[in-house]
């Protein structure tokens, strides 16, 4: 068993060594997490708001060197102050994955263009960063090192997302987008021996969704969301439906293609306070070894005091 864990370790850091495509994160909470993907959903749904969310994931727990994630939107909506900043955000993920380290920090910026009556049209760009650190701890079966292995090493480059969200008023959402648009290249060249090469890869999501309000009870929506995306390489698909009760609790079932099937919960314990998990069940060929994923979700929203009106009046007229 520990070879197979071992094997995958050194699967992973081969395929960061030359890697010319490699799949975004896995979020289960996607519905979530759209900002990230789709910098044209930035402020959209949060008028006068501001929303953070953070999202831990432990992916195919107790197999050795898988994926933990950390995730941390913070997006709002200042049309009151000006129209041209009804979104604005910010977004960090953290992911590990064996030795390899990556950090992504973006800044959104999403122009909202209202469509009559249709609907609003997010317009966004992403511009930020996206760095990878490697740190391996080889074992080798002699004293001697073998020079070919990748070293430690750390790379940063520029990071750019663009993307087309559509609000309905009809109580659904559509949206397309593109990641890592600028494939910028992360390498350590310092020795022509053991070069390590990591390319990001452009990544193509597209997403909706709809809202089916007053279902079972007059108080109960039932919410059905998908995600698709693309590297050009592979192809997998999010299918979520969750119900939702009076705006408290919800419950719901995803379906990830070719990987897993998952179950979650949430609850509103005080107002805009949202507490979520999921566990994943994994269907793939880890599901012999993996105890399935778990993510934890909070998300925390303040509502924006209205701007005071000032008036002033001549002292002749008081």
């Amino acid at each position: 068993m520990k070879q197979k864990f071992l094997t995958l370790s050194l699967f992973v850091l081969v395929v960061a060594g030359a890697a010319v495509a490699q799949q975004d994160k896995l979020i289960t909470h996607f519905m979530y997490d759209k900002m990230s993907l789709n910098p044209g959903k930035t402020g959209m749904d949060k008028d006068n708001m501001i929303c953070a969310t953070t999202i831990y994931r432990n992916q195919w727990d107790k197999v050795n060197g898988a994926p933990n994630s950390a995730l941390l939107n913070v997006e709002a909506n200042l049309a009151q102050i000006s129209p041209w900043l009804s979104g604005i955000g910010i977004s960090f993920f953290h992911d590990a994955i064996a030795f390899t380290r990556q950090n992504n920090l973006m800044l959104n910026y999403s122009y909202h263009l209202p469509i009559g009556n249709a609907g609003n049209l997010g317009i966004g760009i992403g511009i930020g960063m996206v760095n990878l650190g490697m740190n391996p701890e080889w074992v080798p079966p002699t004293t001697l090192n073998d020079a070919s292995l990748p070293t430690a090493f750390s790379s940063t480059n520029l990071d750019l997302n663009f993307g087309l969200y559509w609000k309905g008023a009809q109580d659904y959402y559509v949206g397309i987008s593109s990641t890592h648009l600028s494939e910028s290249s992360l390498l350590n060249d310092e020795n022509v021996l053991n070069e390590t090469t990591y390319n990001t890869a452009r990544h193509y999501y597209v997403m909706g969704g709809k809202t089916f309000r007053g279902l079972g009870t007059p108080k109960g929506d039932l919410e059905a969301n998908v995600l698709m995306r693309t590297d050009i390489v592979k192809f997998s698909a999010d299918i979520n439906v969750r119900y939702l009760w009076n705006q408290m609790l919800y419950g719901g079932l995803t379906y990830r293609t070719s990987d897993a099937v998952a179950i979650m919960v949430g609850y509103n314990p005080i107002r805009n306070l949202t507490v979520g998990y999921s566990y994943d069940i994994t269907v793939n060929k880890l599901s012999s070894v993996s105890r399935g994923s778990h993510e934890i979700l909070l998300k925390y929203c303040y509502h924006l005091p209205p701007i005071p009106i000032q008036t002033t009046k001549h002292p002749r007229w008081l």
